[in-house]
């Protein structure tokens, strides 16, 4: 990109790559004081290149999401908050759908030890993290497998998720605007999900606080329509007077910021330097 110094284009690449960038990690890998870098991230920021986060920034978001991989890397931490506090929402012997998302595998992950569970999912990863566990049923949805990330879409998928009415739904977006509507990328994964959430009695959000500044163009729902919200941190007074209104139970899995330091955020892997 035309203007950036060595410096910033080297981040821009790892951001990429990575899905974010932190401050600590930057400061070690160029040698420079963390001043330096909060300035090179600002500059970015400003081209609308990076979107800047607690202790870092990540890739500005658009008309098209990160690599499933860089999604991994983004609030890592928040995300197995988040799904280990939804987890404790659902009670046993209960039916539930799961849709497509890093934050609804984290929810997956900590739903383990649950008994008597139906699990409906569209998202392979899902699958593969439950049907071991001989007190959940784990059904999977059928159709065209996506390869960035083993989301099952199409009509098959939407028929399937049709047949059933489930107790609970667990959703992901790309990103939340101000006036509360779910956005996402990919128009077939949104049918899905507008399935999912048109077939289940009750409808839970996991979304970490980095999608409140994130833009997508498909709209998959609006925050009238889900009946609990897990997040990260409080939410801005826009989305919380919502909340209030339509009566939505927000649930806020760290409601105090993590300290920043080296041992909470890991260090990126070196890139080779050609």
């Amino acid at each position: 990109m035309a203007g950036l110094t060595h410096r910033q284009s080297e981040i821009l690449n790892i951001a990429r790559s990575f899905g974010r960038v932190m401050v600590d990690d930057l400061t070690r890998r160029f040698e420079v004081s963390a001043q330096t870098i909060r300035k090179d991230l600002n500059d970015l920021c400003d081209r609308r290149s990076l979107t800047r986060i607690h202790g870092g920034a990540i890739i500005a978001s658009g008309v098209e999401n990160l690599a499933y991989e860089a999604r991994r890397f983004v609030a890592a931490e928040e995300k197995k908050a988040i799904g280990a506090a939804a987890a404790a929402q659902i009670p046993n012997g209960c039916s539930l759908f799961i849709n497509i998302g890093t934050t609804t595998e984290e929810v997956a992950s900590a739903l383990t030890s649950h008994e008597d569970l139906l699990v409906i999912t569209n998202n392979l990863n899902v699958a593969m993290q439950l049907y071991r566990h001989p007190r959940i049923e784990v059904i999977v949805a059928g159709g065209t497998v996506r390869r960035a990330d083993g989301a099952v879409i199409g009509s098959a998928a939407i028929s399937l998720i049709g047949q059933f009415k489930v107790d609970y739904a667990i959703i992901g977006a790309s990103a939340i605007d101000e006036e509360g509507a779910l956005l996402d990328f990919d128009y077939r994964e949104v049918q899905a999900a507008q399935a999912i959430v048109a077939n289940a009695r009750s409808v839970m959000l996991v979304a970490d606080s980095t999608k409140l500044r994130r833009s997508a163009p498909v709209r998959i729902a609006h925050l009238s329509q889900i009946q609990t919200f897990v997040t990260d941190l409080a939410l801005p007074d826009s989305l919380q007077s919502i909340c209030d209104a339509k009566g939505i139970h927000v649930i806020t899995a760290l409601p105090k910021r993590p300290v920043e330091s080296e041992e909470a955020v890991p260090e990126l892997p070196m890139l080779r330097q050609d």
